[in-house]
């Protein structure tokens, strides 16, 4: 298990970089998929190779192509999980083991125009670490406080950024 002492060396020389030039921290991520085939699916570039995206079996898929609004909440669990980690590191609470969980309610009825009342996306998300770990209550709030307030994933969904949306043609 990494100390906090190795994370503070790890993360180091980033944050001084960080703070002598400010504009070293911005940067632009990028998802890209390809709309191929005759299927209703796109073809995603992922960190563990290609991922083909498709439609939820409550949307008419076969379940064999990964959804989307899962993929979000495994971005939310591996987010929130990976900040969990670093956050009990720095604040010396030894994990031996644990999970976490993310469930989120959606009424497919609002995807798939069946109700204009019943919403499109999800109305309520949960997520829940079950820890191995010896911790008081002051620091599991800590812990949550702090993962809720670093967890990229979780600030997005919590306070979502400007959206836009640009359809070009190449004819």
């Amino acid at each position: 298990m990494m100390t906090r002492d190795e994370l503070r060396a790890l993360q180091a020389p980033v944050k001084t970089r960080f703070q002598e030039h400010p504009e070293a921290a911005l940067a632009t991520l990028r998802a890209t998929g390809r709309l191929e085939g005759a299927g209703i699916t796109v073809t995603l570039d992922t960190f563990s190779g290609v991922t083909p995206a498709g439609l939820h079996p409550a949307c008419g898929g076969d379940g064999l192509s990964a959804c989307s609004a899962e993929m979000l909440l495994q971005a939310l669990a591996g987010c929130a999980g990976v900040t969990l980690k670093a956050v009990a590191t720095a604040m010396e609470i030894p994990l031996r083991g644990g999970s976490v969980t993310v469930e989120g309610d959606l009424d497919f009825r609002g995807t798939m125009g069946v109700s204009k009342q019943a919403p499109v996306g999800f109305t309520a998300i949960r997520l829940l670490f079950d820890l191995d770990a010896d911790a008081n209550a002051d620091q599991l709030a800590n812990l949550t406080r702090l993962v809720e307030r670093y967890c990229v994933v979780h600030q997005t969904l919590s306070h979502p950024p400007t959206l836009t949306t640009i359809i070009r043609t190449h004819s």
